[in-house]
């Protein structure tokens, strides 16, 4: 006879920390794309609107995508996990849209002023950036429409659909670190901020890298 173990409850204290690191979390993304927003000024030029829209797309609408599954943070914790994906989706959606426009006014900005494109780390890493998370968002399509997972588990599809998830947050976080390189952001910031801008997407990053590996390991726990 096989005696399956109960998983043993978590210290309170853990829990706590994990619901003020989500809450953190919130704040940050709003802080930081409000002051990207205020710092590029959209509208005042092409280049302007490359920044707002990336930050937009990565730094807000990604990491609230994310943290609606967050058992600590969601601010739909009580739906259905039905409508978390659904309400994921979507805002994936926005993210997508947002890097795209974002990537259009740079390549157009490029363009104006006769300057080559995709010649920096960030502007390649910004590129594959937009790409995954495009086919990211293309490939979850069978997660909210189970009929056109035939043939295909769906719990492997959300065990790889997370995986890949935490490898493009990451990506879209490196972007956004790169982006705090360019001559445009250190030059209109000064030493103290720029730090302090760089630890938004860092802490972000960490944040949600817990959050799906706990996720996961809880899970094998449950199994085990």
């Amino acid at each position: 006879m096989v005696h399956t173990r109960e998983p043993e409850p978590e210290p309170r204290v853990y829990g706590y920390t994990r619901t003020a690191s989500a809450v953190l979390t919130h704040f940050i993304c709003f802080v930081f794309t409000v002051f990207i927003a205020v710092l590029s000024r959209p509208g005042t030029s092409w280049f302007s609107w490359h920044p707002f829209f990336m930050t937009l797309a990565f730094s807000f609408f990604m990491t609230e995508a994310i943290l609606l599954f967050s058992p600590h943070g969601s601010p739909i914790k009580r739906f259905p996990h039905k409508t978390k994906a659904r309400v994921h989706w979507i805002l994936q959606c926005l993210c997508v849209s947002c890097a795209v426009l974002g990537l259009a006014a740079i390549s157009y900005n490029k363009h104006l002023n006769g300057k080559p494109h995709f010649t920096s780390w960030h502007g390649l890493l910004g590129l594959l950036t937009v790409c995954v998370v495009g086919f990211q968002s293309l490939a979850a399509v069978p997660l909210i429409y189970p009929s056109l997972a035939k043939g295909w588990s769906l719990a492997k599809l959300k065990r790889y659909h997370a995986t890949s998830g935490l490898i493009t947050c990451l990506l879209g976080s490196g972007s956004v670190l790169l982006g705090l390189s360019s001559t445009w952001f250190t030059a209109s910031v000064r030493e103290y901020t720029w730090y302090l801008s760089a630890l938004c997407p860092a802490l972000t990053a960490l944040v949600i890298m817990n959050q799906v590996t706990s996720a996961y390991m809880a899970k094998k726990r449950l199994q085990s």
